[in-house]
């Protein structure tokens, strides 16, 4: 995505477009979230960490509780 596209529009977009893909690979999906008739929530958390390195950020998310 071009720099100037809104965080907002690209998390909507890359959510489209996975929900998409999964919903061909995976057909079962369907009748697993069809009251919801969605596979992705609305909402998204975005972030940015700009001083430790990759490698503590990728510690910090996998130490994060897992959804139940």
């Amino acid at each position: 995505m071009p720099p100037k596209v809104a965080l907002s529009k690209l998390v909507n977009s890359l959510k489209g477009v996975s929900s998409r893909r999964l919903r061909q690979e995976y057909p079962e999906l369907v009748r697993h979230y069809w009251r919801a008739q969605r596979l992705w929530s609305g909402s998204y958390f975005a972030g940015s960490a700009g001083g430790p390195p990759l490698s503590i950020v990728k510690q910090y998310i996998e130490q994060q509780n897992q959804p139940v």
